[in-house]
């Protein structure tokens, strides 16, 4: 779980060679044995965990379910049964699992309904072009995914690979980049940034006494950020903050930072819901890099990146309004809503899209 209130001005981790590869979207080996179970057989149930009252049973892919009695283990006289298992399985990971086979399901029906078909070539075209990506082989990219998330390629390429490309031609759309987004993700990843401290507040009113005070002492801004603000990480640093980047994703917070001079303290700025920051300019960092023409490439196979992943999650948002799903496991239904070509998504629904293939993949911090 990350940190309760995460750093407002965090930008979108950067494509290049040297990253230092961390894997956070796969599951754990046993959530990966339950979705074999749940493939196989899936017998849902209401209530707590434990219950034995069955409140019917869910097909996947059109197949009936069935008893599983295969012995999976033998312990003294006491034979545990491969559907014994599968119960343990779904009542400890079967809503997870669950929302991963109901996802793949939407698509699938979809790319039927439009007629649209994704190889197995081109599954393994993307897997190739992922792992020059940075720099590594196919074998070296699957064992990396078997070691860090017990995640085999077989898994990789039907769960995370195909939903993907699949979406993409859903979206049934390229990119266009601007000139104006090259020079802003320029100047937002390689550009000048300002230090600063914060102090950040979840009310208004005692925000304003304490900018009231802090006006009047700003020598004594460390303090009144040690002792006011609710930020843990920045709190017990005296309010430091990694520095501020321009047109990075909080605009309130970065806006207000560029207008400061050093040693100035800002107004009170709003930058989320009952989130109020007070900010401490310390001066602005040193550009890494002068010419955009050094890391234009990069820069646009990023931006690139990032625009598709933004198209194919608002289709898969759209997707998900418009198919109705029963869920016999947590007993909700979803979905079902008639969409009009205007109809617009939210930021929260478009990070409900399936992950970025490289998605956890850590740049180093500048």
């Amino acid at each position: 779980m990350g940190d309760p209130f995460p750093n407002p001005h965090a930008t979108k981790a950067k494509t290049n060679s040297n990253r230092k590869i961390m894997f956070f979207a796969a599951g754990t080996g046993l959530v990966l044995l339950a979705g074999v179970l749940l493939f196989q057989a899936f017998n849902a149930k209401t209530g707590a965990a434990g219950e034995d009252k069955s409140a019917g049973s869910v097909r996947i892919s059109g197949s009936q379910p069935s008893a599983r009695t295969q012995p999976v283990a033998k312990v003294g006289n006491v034979v545990i049964s491969e559907d014994e298992l599968a119960r343990e399985c779904i009542a400890l990971y079967g809503p997870e699992v669950l929302e991963n086979v109901i996802n793949r399901a939407i698509i699938e029906q979809a790319c039927q309904k439009a007629g649209i078909n994704v190889e197995q070539a081109e599954v393994h075209a993307e897997v190739e072009k992922i792992a020059k990506r940075f720099n590594l082989d196919t074998k070296t990219w699957y064992e990396m995914l078997q070691a860090e998330r017990k995640m085999n390629p077989n898994q990789y390429r039907r769960n995370v690979i195909w939903p993907m490309l699949a979406l993409r031609k859903l979206a049934g759309q390229r990119t266009k980049l601007t000139p104006e987004q090259v020079q802003k993700a320029f100047v937002r990843d390689y550009g000048p940034r300002v230090k600063a401290r914060m102090i950040m507040m979840d009310n208004l009113s005692r925000a304003q006494k304490v900018w009231d005070d802090v006006k009047k002492h700003p020598a004594e801004f460390e303090r009144y950020a040690r002792d006011y603000s609710i930020e843990p990480n920045s709190r017990a640093l005296g309010g430091a903050i990694q520095p501020i980047p321009q047109f990075s994703e909080n605009e309130s917070l970065w806006k207000a930072a560029f207008k400061l001079h050093e040693g100035e303290v800002s107004g009170i700025v709003q930058i989320g819901l009952s989130r109020y920051a007070i900010l401490l300019c310390e001066g602005r960092t040193e550009p890494i890099v002068n010419s955009i023409e050094d890391v234009k490439t990069q820069l646009v196979d990023q931006l690139t990146e990032e625009q598709t992943q933004e198209a194919v999650a608002r289709v898969f948002a759209k997707l998900k309004e418009q198919t109705r799903v029963d869920n016999y496991i947590t007993g909700s239904t979803t979905g079902g809503v008639s969409q009009t070509s205007g109809t617009s998504f939210s930021k929260g629904q478009v990070n409900q899209a399936i992950p970025s293939p490289t998605q956890g993949l850590n740049g180093s911090n500048r």
